[in-house]
């Protein structure tokens, strides 16, 4: 099993939902637990050093091994997603502890605000992890643990993943609200030909950060200091280099660059200054809540009228569920003997579906009927999603059963008018969600005490 396997099992098995990039701490790293380094890994040198406190969190330290193992996770992502112009790992080194501090903070706040995360939740988190890639889960526990991946470890990573995804969903998401202003607000800006729903962007950007409750004169330094990067960007030096040398932002580690967004998942405020740039230009410096920012439109595509219809899937499934009389590998077994069976002609998916399937459309042969996204729990629509019509799916674990899935047949209507205003809800709401996330990661982090005692050993 590979360290790729690994991360896209943690990131399946954590199932957060796709944060904006500013909510994130330091930078494009997977969002799943950090591994620990196998067995024998290091030099004497670095077991030496390997727990030393390099930084206190409200008292709780971070240890350079702490560090180094997340160090160890980044590089692997860099070099996965083949990004260009890495800073220098001593670099690296610095953004990683900034990201476990900030972390650190948000998981202690989630901790002292009550939430909770149960033994019960990281087995069947782990089960899921197991299941998904096919896997029983005492099996995937030997593949861990060949990679040098203790189990306690493994589950204390899950834990905190969870708590950060929890309390930002409690804190965030819950207490966001669109209204039907502003849909209607939105709608009036498509009507005017504003709609940047289509649009794609390729933008990079220095942060010049202003502290919260910041003097005249701080703020007028600040302003100084982000209109002169501004100049040397116009002038001609080079972007990426001026990102890794005065930004604020997670991003400066890859020069700045987010790369190419949807700009309904960027800041109105990247939009508005960029949208009408040609590929190349500077505007800024620009300012937000958050400090001043200048911004280079890289690239641009789309831009035209939205896709206002949505593809619909008719499925079929027939469901276990796992109990005292069935465990979920048995549950697993028999759905696959089912798939064997019905490849080789020797039985129908709908006569299964009706003499074993425990779900209430057995009696329609395990048809669902047609189904938009969204209405089918993600493990259920992601593995539908994978098939073309008239294949059926390998066992997919839920939080009801197991499934064996069939898809019958895929449609594209258009939206009605309900649907569309959902669908021009759920834009806005990833615009105020964006902004929402970052403020709220910065007060936190505000609010934490934060010692640094030593830069990390490599």
């Amino acid at each position: 099993m590979t360290d790729r396997f690994l991360l896209s099992s943690l990131a399946l098995a954590v199932a957060l939902s796709a944060l904006p990039a500013s909510a994130q701490t330091a930078f494009p790293t997977p969002r799943t637990p950090s591994l620990s380094l196998p067995a024998g890994t290091g030099s004497a040198s670095s077991n030496r050093t390997a727990d030393f406190i390099v930084a206190l969190v409200n008292s709780e330290p971070i240890t350079n091994h702490d560090v180094r193992q997340r160090l160890r996770q980044v590089e692997q992502n860099i070099a996965q997603r083949n990004i260009a112009n890495a800073p220098p790992r001593a670099e690296l080194a610095r953004q990683v502890l900034e990201q476990l501090i900030n972390e650190r903070a948000q998981i202690q706040f989630a901790t002292e605000s009550g939430v909770r995360v149960s033994e019960s939740d990281i087995d069947q988190t782990e089960q899921n992890i197991a299941a998904q890639n096919q896997l029983g889960r005492e099996e995937f526990r030997r593949r861990l643990a060949s990679e040098g991946i203790e189990l306690n470890r493994f589950r204390a990573e899950l834990r905190q993943q969870m708590l950060l995804q929890r309390v930002r969903e409690r804190e965030v998401d819950s207490r966001l609200r669109v209204s039907d202003a502003d849909v209607d607000d939105y709608l009036r800006e498509q009507q005017n030909g504003n709609d940047i729903t289509s649009l794609e962007l390729n933008l990079s950007h220095v942060l010049v950060s202003v502290p919260e409750n910041a003097s005249e004169a701080q703020v007028a330094e600040r302003q100084a200091r982000a209109q002169r990067v501004a100049d040397r960007a116009r002038a001609g030096e080079d972007f990426a280099t001026l990102a890794r040398e005065f930004s604020d932002a997670p991003e400066r580690v890859n020069g700045g660059q987010f790369g190419w967004r949807q700009a309904t998942r960027l800041p109105d405020l990247f939009v508005n200054s960029t949208r009408a740039l040609a590929p190349g230009a500077i505007a800024g410096p620009v300012r937000s809540l958050a400090g001043f920012h200048v911004l280079k439109l890289n690239d641009k595509r789309g831009g035209g009228l939205p896709d206002m219809t949505v593809t619909q899937t008719r499925v079929s499934h027939i469901l276990l569920r796992p109990g005292p009389q069935l465990t979920q590998q048995a549950a697993q077994a028999r759905l696959n003997e089912f798939r064997q069976r019905i490849a080789s002609g020797q039985a129908s998916f709908e006569a299964l579906a009706r003499e074993n399937s425990q779900d209430g459309s057995a009696a329609g042969g395990g048809a669902l009927g047609w189904a938009s996204p969204g209405m089918f729990v993600p493990e259920f629509e992601q593995a539908m999603n994978g098939l073309q019509p008239g294949q059926v799916s390998e066992p997919v674990v839920s939080r009801f059963g197991v499934h064996l899935i069939r898809v019958d047949e895929r449609r594209t209507v258009p939206l009605d008018e309900r649907e569309r205003r959902e669908r021009v809800r759920g834009v806005v709401r990833e615009q105020k969600l964006e902004e929402a996330l970052a403020l709220w990661a910065r007060d936190v982090r505000a609010r934490a005490y934060v010692e640094i005692r030593e830069e990390p050993q490599l």
